[in-house]
């Protein structure tokens, strides 16, 4: 393992079934569940006594504009994407009971039997949502793993949550896309001209053909080779197709601290820009908002 600092994978995930939570089935999530049988498959192969036990959450039913962009088929329009997704994870697994939840993830969902949540959604308020129901969890730290991407680049960070019931915090704790970038969970600073396509060529417009299956399988990358080597240097990457380029993002306090993440033993609070800017006199909407 190359680089001064590396994280390393917590025992209990290579003897135990691990449970993972994919919210979204649409452009990226689609593709990352593909992945995840493989993955599921590959970690049997070399000795996983259990593998993956993976639910997948989305609220949406496959639409003709899906078609073509992501995992599914004209048969499939009308039904809901966790539903179908899961279904053919099962067939293709032969005894795996997946399951899938046609609904959305918000901001009181249970996650602590959770071990990793993998977050393919398009807006803030999901992030939002998946931050604050990790932090709820009893106790302990969660892996969640974040993917997002405009229209040719992308990116992908691998964090972990700490339960607001710490006090303390390991100074070698990933960060998590929140902490790196926090207007990713401001659904304040959402845009509300966007809106779903109608068409796949309308899509095409919004998004590259390839930038979800690319930023799928960066995210899929780093937990094969957490999982495989035990630990690893680098636990996010910046994509972008146009310019054919890839930037690491490094296991490092320093590279950290340049995004503003504060590292001094103790866990600090994650917090909207939006809920920071309200007047004092807002206190108690800014915390239940927060």
């Amino acid at each position: 393992m190359t680089g001064p600092h590396s994280h390393r994978l917590p025992a209990k995930l290579l003897s135990s079934r691990v449970n993972v939570l994919l919210v979204g089935a649409g452009g990226t999530g689609s593709r990352i569940l593909e992945r995840l049988v493989c993955l599921h498959r590959a970690l049997i192969a070399k000795g996983h006594p259990h593998g993956l036990q993976v639910t997948v959450a989305d609220p949406d039913r496959v639409s003709p504009a899906n078609i073509g962009r992501q995992a599914f088929y004209r048969s499939d329009i009308g039904c809901f994407k966790a539903d179908v997704l899961v279904n053919r994870a099962n067939m293709a697994l032969q005894g795996a009971k997946w399951t899938s939840i046609p609904a959305k993830v918000d901001t009181r969902s249970g996650m602590e039997n959770v071990d990793l949540v993998i977050g393919a959604v398009d807006n803030r308020s999901a992030r939002l949502g998946i931050l604050r129901s990790l932090e709820n969890c009893f106790g302990g730290v969660r892996y969640w793993l974040d993917t997002g991407n405009r229209s040719d680049d992308g990116q992908v960070v691998l964090g972990q949550v700490p339960s607001r019931k710490r006090e303390t915090d390991d100074k070698l704790r990933l960060p998590h896309a929140g902490e790196l970038y926090p207007e990713l969970i401001d659904p304040a600073a959402e845009d509300p001209d966007e809106g779903p396509s109608c068409s796949l060529a309308e899509a095409l417009e919004k998004q590259s053909l390839f930038i979800n299956p690319t930023v799928a399988d960066f995210a899929m990358a780093i937990v094969w080779n957490l999982f495989t080597q035990g630990q690893i240097d680098t636990h996010g990457a910046f994509i972008n197709l146009r310019r054919m380029m890839v930037t690491p993002l490094k296991v490092d306090p320093e590279v950290w601290t340049r995004f503003g993440v504060v590292r001094d033993g103790r866990r600090h609070t994650v917090t909207r820009p939006s809920a920071k800017a309200r007047p004092h006199g807002s206190t108690r909407r800014k915390r239940a908002a927060a």
